[in-house]
């Protein structure tokens, strides 16, 4: 069993030029599709030109309305980064990908670019299971999109071995049930008064980050909730 072919999601790309670079980027590793999360650059002449024999996976591009939806199905995400001590989802060196990759027990995996000005903001980096550093020079540490894709992608291939085995009843979960898990908890956690600090954005960021930060299997998600569920109808008898 060997881990499976990871996923590209470009956040927002501005530049169609990188469109068509991300796209022959990720055909040399055998990837056969990208996501794009909208509001993103429609592909141009610029782009087909650079794309070099992927203007397949230029057409078949699939677009999402939010990151939510384009990671939905995936129980591990990474997200990248080239600065340190950007949030506190759990960091990775790029040599810890591929024992990270294995650990999580073979799941597909989506590794997440951000715009190429801004990166991605502090809420984007909240839903990633871990933030992938990059091991640039701190004096000029951000990479063109398209490289940065390019060195994800070549130390997946390279590295990542056989993940660990995981029981046939821990099936890991997908980001779709973690957010599930993330809103059931957000309602017990405003039954209980937790955000009367008026701070309730930055709180549900972090305790999405302390869910997230690992790769959970659906029967521990199931708990997560289940203890929300307790919470509330807990409350619900009381009153």
């Amino acid at each position: 069993m060997t881990t499976p072919a990871p996923s590209v999601v470009l956040v927002r790309p501005q530049k169609a030029s990188n469109l068509g670079s991300v796209a022959r980027v990720a055909k040399n590793f055998g990837l056969r599709s990208l996501s794009v999360v909208e509001p993103g650059v429609p592909a141009d002449e610029e782009s087909r030109r650079l794309a070099a024999g992927a203007d397949d996976l230029l057409d078949t591009i699939v677009r999402f309305e939010s990151l939510g939806e384009a990671l939905a199905g995936f129980p591990v995400v990474v997200t990248t980064s080239s600065l340190r001590g950007r949030g506190r989802t759990r960091s990775l060196e790029l040599p810890e990908l591929s024992g990270y990759l294995a650990a999580a027990g073979g799941g597909p995996a989506a590794f997440v670019f951000g715009p190429e000005r801004s990166g991605l903001t502090e809420d984007e980096l909240a839903r990633a299971s871990a933030c992938l550093r990059l091991p640039t020079d701190p004096s000029f540490p951000t990479m063109n999109l398209s490289h940065a894709v390019a060195v994800v992608l070549a130390a997946v291939a390279a590295f990542s071995g056989p993940p660990a085995a995981r029981p046939d009843d821990e099936a890991l979960a997908p980001a779709s049930a973690i957010e599930a898990a993330v809103a059931h908890w957000d309602l017990a956690l405003e039954a209980i008064d937790f955000y009367d600090t008026g701070h309730r954005d930055r709180s549900l960021r972090d305790w999405r980050k302390l869910v997230a930060a690992r790769p959970l299997t659906e029967r521990e998600v199931a708990i997560l909730r289940g203890v929300a569920n307790r919470v509330l109808v807990s409350l619900r008898r009381r009153d």
